[in-house]
């Protein structure tokens, strides 16, 4: 089953980070940060697969070799950022789906850079990660490290669409920033199934909750990799058990929510006191044997015409009445006799009976 994740997230100065550290381990380079003179080195790293700067189209043929250039590129985002909380970059990271070949996924995670290169007009630092060797083999993923400001030959400018403050989105008439980060999930979601279309596999991804696509169940929690390594290790991580009892409780309190909107079954009525319940298998095989009933009911109407119909076949198959004439005890035994026939036709009427259908019960 193909895996859907796409997590949007900030580098800020604030929380101590640095766009040239940030490129440098996920490029698996070693870079050098001008403003801090800090070297970042993580040139050791064995699972990058793939790395390039992705530019916008329309910056084609332009000098941009500043741009091209990744110790450059983020040195220059780094002097662009006057404040000490500045956010320095944003980066998407989406899981590639295991299922495609290798090369498949570098071709996926390309497109999707140039398409947010090409609709925001910045930059993109792909990076493209296999799985190590003691994690999970399907966890093949993407780094895109963007830049928040626009670019052109001349540098940076203005900051991206992306990086707007609300009040600026509605002054500009452009839509929210969650209504931005729904339609990057999704469109995500969109190139990801038509890549495993053509590589005819079934495997599909939804960018949708749970929720949203009617799954009636808590979502699996998410072990940091810190604890995951921890656990690996032999050892207890308080941080993951916590995690697991917090989605254990939720699960709990769906289940009693259920319970409490589900309606409460009716009784079951007694079974006959002469027809004790049987297994399935014997039901069936009794029903079987059994003749075939009509299973139209016979109207009021029908009974009547068919009692009729049998007493006048009895009245023609009795000798001729005799000139004498009936006493009044004949009378009474005829009479007997008509009503004896009325109640035989209509006691063997067939009934229309409907077992109940077990998919429907509550």
């Amino acid at each position: 089953m193909a895996i859907y994740r796409l997590q949007i997230s900030s580098i800020a100065r604030g929380d101590g980070h640095s766009s040239v550290g940030a490129a440098a381990y996920r490029a698996g380079e070693k870079l050098r940060d001008d403003r801090t003179n800090e070297i970042h080195n993580h040139s050791r790293r064995k699972d990058v697969q793939h790395s390039e700067i992705m530019l916008p189209s329309e910056l084609a043929g332009q000098k941009m070799e500043w741009a091209r250039d990744r110790a450059s590129l983020w040195n220059s985002v780094e002097h662009a950022e006057g404040r000490k909380n500045a956010r320095v970059a944003r980066e998407i990271q989406v899981n590639l789906p295991h299922e495609l070949p290798s090369e498949r996924r570098i071709e996926l995670a390309r497109a999707f850079s140039q398409e947010v290169a090409d609709h925001y007009k910045v930059a993109v630092d792909l990076a493209v990660h296999e799985p190590r060797p003691a994690g999970d083999p399907r966890n093949h993923h993407a780094h895109l490290l963007m830049t928040t400001r626009e670019v052109s030959p001349e540098g940076l400018g203005a900051k991206a669409g992306l990086e707007l403050s609300t009040h600026d989105r509605a002054r500009l008439g452009l839509p929210s920033g969650s209504v931005e980060f729904t339609a990057i999930r999704e469109r995500w979601a969109a190139i990801t199934n038509e890549a495993l279309k053509e590589a005819n596999i079934e495997a599909r991804v939804d960018h949708r909750s749970l929720a949203e696509q009617g799954i009636d169940r808590e979502p699996k929690p998410h072990i940091p990799f810190a604890a995951y390594k921890i656990e690996r290790a032999g050892k207890y991580s308080d941080v993951a058990e916590s995690i697991r009892a917090d989605y254990n409780a939720r699960v709990q309190a769906r289940m009693d929510r259920q319970a409490e909107r589900e309606p409460i079954a009716p009784a079951a009525q007694p079974a006959p006191a002469l027809q004790p319940a049987q297994p399935a298998l014997v039901q069936q095989a009794s029903q079987a044997q059994q003749p075939a009933q009509d299973p139209a009911p016979k109207s009021l109407e029908d009974i009547r015409r068919e009692a009729r119909e049998n007493w006048l076949k009895l009245r023609a198959q009795q000798p001729a009445a005799s000139t004498d004439p009936p006493s009044p005890t004949a009378d009474r035994g005829r009479a007997a006799q008509r009503s004896s026939d009325v109640r035989d036709n209509t006691d063997s009427t067939p009934t229309s009976t409907r077992t109940p259908d077990n998919d429907h019960q509550p």
